[in-house]
């Protein structure tokens, strides 16, 4: 079976991708796959959350084994099979790219293709410029001062700052998988 997924950040308007991968691929395999189409470098650590009603974050697949002291189980990328975690349309995934910050990506597994496989993911729609991987940390504490600052005297706060919550969802609904464009 094939999955594909719609990707969209918080940080950058028009901002899309859409990947296409197998099933039966590891969580590791579409991080890399991840990185690539939106040209990050693979060294970072990051992680995947499952996505339960409105966004919230529940069980976590890692790249690495942090030594956690929860007595929580440790689900890594590379043993962690899409099929096992994924099923229906609709479902959705946070991918943290930038754990500083927490940066991240919002991801929706838009169509299944049964009877279907790949060899490998491939990236079937590129629109957009991605958020930039790292950011200027003197620029990051400026913006969450003035953001404190703003909190501080005003109750109607707009938070135009790295790492909110809040995104355009129509950019899920947006057209994109019929007009597939294939990346070398």
């Amino acid at each position: 079976m094939i999955y594909k997924f719609r990707l969209v950040s918080d940080e950058v308007d028009n901002f899309k991708r859409e990947i296409a991968i197998d099933a039966d691929d590891t969580f590791l395999t579409f991080r890399n796959a991840i990185c690539e189409a939106v040209g990050y470098d693979r060294g970072q650590m990051n992680s995947f959350f499952i996505c339960e009603d409105g966004w919230e974050k529940g069980k976590e697949i890692t790249l690495e084994d942090m030594g956690s002291d929860s007595a929580d189980d440790v689900y890594l990328m590379d043993e962690c099979i899409l099929s096992d975690y994924l099923e229906d349309e609709g479902q959705r995934l946070i991918f943290v790219f930038d754990y500083l910050t927490e940066r991240s990506f919002f991801i929706e597994l838009k169509t299944t293709e049964p009877g279907k496989t790949l060899s490998e993911p491939l990236c079937t729609l590129s629109m957009g410029t991605p958020p930039p991987q790292f950011v200027n940390m003197d620029e990051f504490e400026a913006q969450l001062d003035a953001k404190a600052a703003r909190a501080a005297t005003d109750t109607d706060v707009d938070e135009e700052f790295y790492g909110t919550d809040q995104f355009n969802e129509d950019e899920f609904d947006a057209e994109g998988f019929d007009e597939m464009t294939f990346e070398d």
